[in-house]
Protein backbone atom coordinates (compact mmCIF):
# COMPACT_ATOMS: atom_id res chain seq x y z
CA UNK A 1 0.00 0.00 0.00
CA UNK A 2 1.49 3.65 -1.02
CA UNK A 3 -0.09 6.61 0.10
CA UNK A 4 1.14 10.38 0.77
CA UNK A 5 -0.04 12.51 3.85
CA UNK A 6 0.77 16.41 3.61
CA UNK A 7 3.57 16.22 5.75
CA UNK A 8 5.68 14.72 2.72
CA UNK A 9 5.87 11.54 4.34
CA UNK A 10 5.31 8.49 2.13
CA UNK A 11 3.54 5.16 4.07
CA UNK A 12 4.51 2.09 2.69
CA UNK A 13 2.90 -0.77 4.14
CA UNK A 14 2.39 1.02 6.90
CA UNK A 15 5.79 2.50 7.25
CA UNK A 16 6.64 6.10 6.65
CA UNK A 17 9.62 7.51 5.07
CA UNK A 18 10.49 10.86 4.69
CA UNK A 19 10.40 12.20 1.24
CA UNK A 20 13.16 13.97 -0.25
CA UNK A 21 11.85 15.72 -3.36
CA UNK A 22 9.38 18.33 -3.62
CA UNK A 23 7.82 17.41 -6.92
CA UNK A 24 4.59 14.96 -6.89
CA UNK A 25 4.51 11.21 -6.62
CA UNK A 26 1.91 9.12 -8.60
CA UNK A 27 0.40 6.61 -5.82
CA UNK A 28 -2.55 4.50 -5.85
CA UNK A 29 -6.02 6.60 -4.91
CA UNK A 30 -6.88 5.29 -1.74
CA UNK A 31 -10.24 4.32 -3.86
CA UNK A 32 -8.69 2.10 -6.12
CA UNK A 33 -7.11 0.01 -2.72
CA UNK A 34 -7.95 -3.41 -2.85
CA UNK A 35 -8.70 -5.10 0.81
CA UNK A 36 -6.06 -7.30 2.17
CA UNK A 37 -7.23 -10.23 4.21
CA UNK A 38 -5.89 -12.15 6.41
CA UNK A 39 -8.74 -15.45 7.30
CA UNK A 40 -8.60 -16.55 10.61
CA UNK A 41 -9.62 -20.55 11.39
CA UNK A 42 -9.71 -22.83 14.47
CA UNK A 43 -12.50 -24.81 16.68
CA UNK A 44 -14.20 -23.08 18.88
CA UNK A 45 -12.30 -21.82 21.53
CA UNK A 46 -9.01 -21.73 20.12
CA UNK A 47 -8.26 -18.75 20.88
CA UNK A 48 -9.12 -16.82 17.45
CA UNK A 49 -11.41 -13.47 19.16
CA UNK A 50 -8.73 -13.26 21.62
CA UNK A 51 -5.73 -13.40 18.86
CA UNK A 52 -7.54 -11.55 17.01
CA UNK A 53 -7.72 -8.31 19.50
CA UNK A 54 -4.25 -8.24 19.55
CA UNK A 55 -3.74 -7.85 16.26
CA UNK A 56 -6.10 -5.45 15.57
CA UNK A 57 -4.76 -3.65 18.61
CA UNK A 58 -0.89 -4.17 17.98
CA UNK A 59 -1.04 -4.11 13.64
CA UNK A 60 -4.22 -1.86 12.87
CA UNK A 61 -6.27 -4.61 11.02
CA UNK A 62 -9.62 -4.31 10.91
CA UNK A 63 -11.80 -7.79 12.74
CA UNK A 64 -14.70 -9.37 11.64
CA UNK A 65 -16.47 -12.29 12.75
CA UNK A 66 -18.78 -13.75 10.04
CA UNK A 67 -20.54 -15.65 12.97
CA UNK A 68 -21.00 -12.20 14.66
CA UNK A 69 -22.07 -10.67 11.26
CA UNK A 70 -24.65 -13.10 10.30
CA UNK A 71 -25.60 -12.78 13.83
CA UNK A 72 -26.19 -8.89 13.90
CA UNK A 73 -28.10 -9.15 10.15
CA UNK A 74 -30.65 -11.78 11.45
CA UNK A 75 -31.75 -9.30 14.25
CA UNK A 76 -31.63 -6.51 12.06
CA UNK A 77 -35.63 -5.88 10.98
CA UNK A 78 -34.94 -4.61 7.70
CA UNK A 79 -32.73 -6.86 6.38
CA UNK A 80 -33.23 -8.78 3.19
CA UNK A 81 -31.47 -11.93 4.42
CA UNK A 82 -33.04 -11.72 8.26
CA UNK A 83 -35.10 -14.42 7.99
CA UNK A 84 -33.27 -17.16 6.06
CA UNK A 85 -30.46 -16.82 8.03
CA UNK A 86 -32.33 -17.67 11.29
CA UNK A 87 -33.66 -20.34 9.50
CA UNK A 88 -30.43 -21.72 8.29
CA UNK A 89 -29.23 -20.90 12.21
CA UNK A 90 -31.94 -22.99 13.41
CA UNK A 91 -31.69 -25.46 11.49
CA UNK A 92 -27.89 -26.07 12.02
CA UNK A 93 -27.11 -25.39 9.18
CA UNK A 94 -24.57 -23.20 7.45
CA UNK A 95 -25.79 -20.21 5.47
CA UNK A 96 -25.10 -19.93 2.04
CA UNK A 97 -21.84 -18.50 0.66
CA UNK A 98 -23.46 -16.00 -1.08
CA UNK A 99 -24.89 -13.94 1.80
CA UNK A 100 -22.24 -14.04 4.15
CA UNK A 101 -19.60 -12.99 1.29
CA UNK A 102 -21.87 -10.17 0.81
CA UNK A 103 -22.21 -9.56 4.66
CA UNK A 104 -18.27 -9.46 4.34
CA UNK A 105 -17.84 -7.31 1.45
CA UNK A 106 -20.22 -4.99 2.83
CA UNK A 107 -18.66 -4.40 6.19
CA UNK A 108 -15.23 -3.97 4.33
CA UNK A 109 -16.44 -1.49 1.82
CA UNK A 110 -17.91 0.81 4.60
CA UNK A 111 -14.66 0.22 6.38
CA UNK A 112 -12.60 1.52 3.92
CA UNK A 113 -15.32 4.14 2.78
CA UNK A 114 -14.95 6.01 6.35
CA UNK A 115 -11.01 5.15 6.03
CA UNK A 116 -8.86 4.86 3.49
CA UNK A 117 -6.04 3.59 5.32
CA UNK A 118 -8.14 0.87 6.54
CA UNK A 119 -7.93 -1.74 4.17
CA UNK A 120 -6.48 -4.58 6.19
CA UNK A 121 -9.15 -7.38 7.77
CA UNK A 122 -8.77 -10.49 9.90
CA UNK A 123 -11.63 -12.59 8.63
CA UNK A 124 -12.38 -14.76 11.68
CA UNK A 125 -14.92 -17.99 10.98
CA UNK A 126 -14.81 -18.18 7.37
CA UNK A 127 -14.11 -19.73 4.93
CA UNK A 128 -16.33 -22.94 6.87
CA UNK A 129 -15.66 -25.59 4.12
CA UNK A 130 -14.58 -25.90 0.75
CA UNK A 131 -17.97 -24.51 -1.13
CA UNK A 132 -17.14 -21.35 1.63
CA UNK A 133 -13.65 -21.09 -0.18
CA UNK A 134 -14.53 -21.84 -3.79
CA UNK A 135 -17.62 -19.24 -3.34
CA UNK A 136 -14.99 -16.48 -2.20
CA UNK A 137 -12.75 -16.98 -4.80
CA UNK A 138 -15.43 -16.94 -7.68
CA UNK A 139 -17.19 -13.73 -6.19
CA UNK A 140 -14.10 -11.83 -4.57
CA UNK A 141 -11.56 -12.28 -7.58
CA UNK A 142 -10.04 -9.17 -8.15
CA UNK A 143 -11.68 -7.60 -5.53
CA UNK A 144 -9.93 -8.36 -2.46
CA UNK A 145 -6.37 -10.10 -2.06
CA UNK A 146 -6.13 -12.88 0.51
CA UNK A 147 -2.47 -12.52 2.36
CA UNK A 148 -2.66 -15.79 4.23
CA UNK A 149 -4.68 -18.21 6.78
CA UNK A 150 -3.81 -18.05 10.18
CA UNK A 151 -5.26 -21.56 11.88
CA UNK A 152 -5.35 -22.07 15.50
CA UNK A 153 -5.00 -25.82 16.00
CA UNK A 154 -5.95 -26.07 19.92
CA UNK A 155 -6.96 -29.71 21.56
CA UNK A 156 -9.47 -29.91 24.11
CA UNK A 157 -7.59 -29.56 27.06
CA UNK A 158 -6.48 -26.05 26.07
CA UNK A 159 -9.74 -24.96 24.87
CA UNK A 160 -11.60 -22.06 26.66
CA UNK A 161 -14.89 -23.99 26.33
CA UNK A 162 -16.72 -25.67 29.24
CA UNK A 163 -16.50 -29.16 29.29
CA UNK A 164 -19.77 -30.17 28.66
CA UNK A 165 -19.82 -28.43 25.27
CA UNK A 166 -16.21 -29.62 24.03
CA UNK A 167 -18.40 -33.39 23.44
CA UNK A 168 -19.76 -31.48 20.42
CA UNK A 169 -17.04 -30.38 18.32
Amino acid sequence: MLSRCRSGLLHVLGLSFLLQTRRPILLCSPRLMKPLVVFVLGGPGAGKGTQCARIVEKYGYTHLSAGELLRDERKNPDSQYGELIEKYIKEGKIVPVEITISLLKREMDQTMAANAQKNKFLIDGFPRNQDNLQGWNKTMDGKADVSFVLFFDCNNENSDLPSVNKANY
